[in-house]
């Protein structure tokens, strides 16, 4: 079968292809969806004309189509009374009308309207066509090419062309002038309403050539404006935590048989700058770089709380944790987050609290996590550090990311508190 098939596709000759192809053209513009529903929007407010009028006439002018078709198929029906019953109006300005809904549909209802008009008027000399259905038919015509596509045009023409002469043979003896004239009409309608088509759609590519050149310049300047900002954290931040991290290393030596103490605190502050100098090249890779990549080293979890909690604990803080629930494995992101969220907080206490103590809780329920941090006032004689950051701004935005809730606020003994819940979907943990 496939083969007979295949033999038979072969044979067709070109002529037969493109005739199969022009009626697939055909087909597809004036006989599939022809019915469908496709109501005239109103006019944009921002036209070129429209935009200069005063707001209270602009929300009528809108509706300047409607109006010009409504008042074309009027003219139809009133001019009716003066040749015959008022059918031969009301059937042309039915199709009229709707070109305002169905616009396809109303080009095979012109030609339905000027059979029936030519059937009951009776034979004449010049056509098919009344003066009625001459003058409605091209308006028609016009409307349905404003409101399809170029070629859609084209297939009225030319069916209206075989209608005509066909129709006119039929009922007149001949298609003489009266087509000829119709088709001489509506072509130049048609060619009228393509060049518009044309010159819309060109300014729409243009304007959208001009919207893509424009968020590709915005894009350029937001890479330039980030690789500026690495740049100046590079020369600015990095530089000093070096400074931090040699002097560290080379302090030990400079006094004479140094306490355990202090060497451990030196060891611990050399620590803390190599892992911020480590950070912070990290981060700026990710600002410099066009297409962010995920890093290859892997990113902390709840998993390495514990080691966080001890970096603290060298630092002088007391902290405690606490957990509650069936630990269990969640999504990175949320790890990551998690992660982030209790290390800003308990640099907050170290940085706006000295000497306070901290406890870290950390619930697993059914739903997600839950985070809280809270510390005491502080306490001893280091003064907190002054001014605000943008921790909490950041823990906030985590938190939104993964569609939680967070809060942060003083508590009543003088303290600070922070506690945040990111849902966890039961899938999303399973994987």
């Amino acid at each position: 079968m496939t083969e007979t098939t295949q033999r038979i596709q072969g044979a067709r000759s070109p002529e037969l292809h493109h005739a199969v192809g022009m009626l697939r053209g055909l087909r597809a513009h004036l006989i599939q969806d022809a019915t469908s529903y496709r109501p005239l929007p109103p006019m944009s407010p921002d036209g070129p004309l429209t935009r200069r009028l005063p707001e209270g006439i602009r929300r009528y002018v809108v509706w300047t189509p409607h109006a010009v078709v409504c008042a074309a198929a009027l003219l139809v029906f009133v001019a009716a009374f003066d040749r015959g019953p008022f059918v031969f109006g009301l059937l042309p300005a039915a199709a009229l009308l709707l070109t305002l809904v169905r616009p396809v549909a109303a080009f095979w209802g012109s030609l339905v309207s000027a059979s029936l008009c030519a059937v009951m008027s009776g034979p004449w000399e010049g056509g098919p066509w009344t003066p009625l259905t001459f003058f409605s038919h091209v308006a028609v015509m016009t409307v349905v090419a404003a409101r399809t596509q170029p070629r859609t045009a084209a297939w009225m023409w030319v069916v209206t062309g075989l209608y005509g002469f066909v129709s006119g043979t039929v009922f007149g003896g001949y298609g003489g002038e009266n087509t000829a004239a119709l088709l001489f009409v509506s072509a130049l309608c048609l060619l009228m309403v393509t060049v518009l088509h044309v010159r819309r759609e060109a300014r729409e590519e243009v304007t959208a050539e001009r919207t893509v050149t424009a968020q590709e310049r915005s894009m350029r300047t937001l890479l330039e404006e980030r690789t500026t900002i690495a740049r100046e954290l590079h020369d600015v931040v990095a530089h000093h935590m070096s400074v931090v991290a040699i002097q560290a290393e080379a302090a030990p030596y400079r006094v004479e048989n140094p306490p355990p103490e202090l060497e451990q605190a030196f060891v611990t502050i050399r620590e803390n700058a190599v892992a911020a100098l480590a950070e912070l090249r990290r981060v700026l890779g990710v600002v410099r770089a066009e297409d962010y990549e995920a890093p290859d080293a892997p990113q902390p979890t709840l998993a390495d709380l514990d080691g966080l909690l001890a970096n603290v604990r060298d630092a002088g803080l007391t902290v405690d944790k606490a957990v509650t629930g069936a630990a269990r494995e969640l999504p990175q992101g949320v790890e990551l987050s998690a992660y982030r969220i209790v290390q800003e907080a308990l640099s907050n206490v170290l940085r706006h609290a000295p000497g306070a103590a901290a406890r870290v809780e950390i619930a697993y329920v059914l739903g997600g996590l839950g985070l809280r941090v809270v510390n005491g006032p502080p306490r001893g004689l280091v003064k907190p550090s002054p001014g605000a950051g943008h921790g909490i701004t950041g823990m906030r935005e985590r938190v939104a990311m993964l569609d939680g809730e967070l809060t942060a606020g003083p508590t009543d003994d003088g303290g600070y508190e922070v506690t945040a819940f990111v849902p966890v979907a039961k899938d999303e943990a399973a994987a």
